[in-house]
């Protein structure tokens, strides 16, 4: 399962800035040093919109859409977070701060979620959620 070669857009910090502060995105945040942001979705009618967002952004998510349902993804450990990061070929400097980080992500994380799934297991983890997603839909 890979992403669309235009899953995301590279521009520099600027052009970033410009668009936040023209309303542009759903959701931004500076990210480990890097600047995201989720532009506004606009779905179709009776379509769900599924993002993959840090904490910061969930929690921007939270504030405009309380009714938002949202699935705080965990590791096992963080022994597994840390092979995960080099096996993907994630700098030391990187990994070093991704692993600074993330107690305090996961307990904002654990915070603002409805759900938290740990993903000791892929196929096991996407069925919980889909679970999930299945039973909110139900309401």
């Amino acid at each position: 399962m890979g992403e669309a070669e235009d899953a995301y857009v590279w521009v520099d910090e600027p052009a970033f800035r410009a668009h936040a502060a023209a309303g542009g995105f759903l959701e931004w945040a500076v990210v480990h040093g890097d600047y995201k942001g989720t532009p506004t979705p606009d779905p179709p009618p009776g379509r769900d919109v599924l993002l993959e967002i840090d904490v910061q952004g969930a929690r921007q998510v939270r504030r405009q859409h309380p009714e938002a349902l949202i699935v705080f993804i965990e590791p096992p450990s963080r022994a597994e977070q840390e092979r995960r990061l080099r096996a993907r070929g994630d700098s030391g400097d990187v990994i070093a701060r991704r692993l600074s980080d993330a107690p305090a992500e996961e307990a904002l994380g654990r915070e603002i979620a409805d759900h938290v799934v740990v993903n000791d297991d892929l196929d096991r983890a996407v069925a919980e959620i889909q679970s999930i997603v299945e039973a909110a839909r139900e309401g």
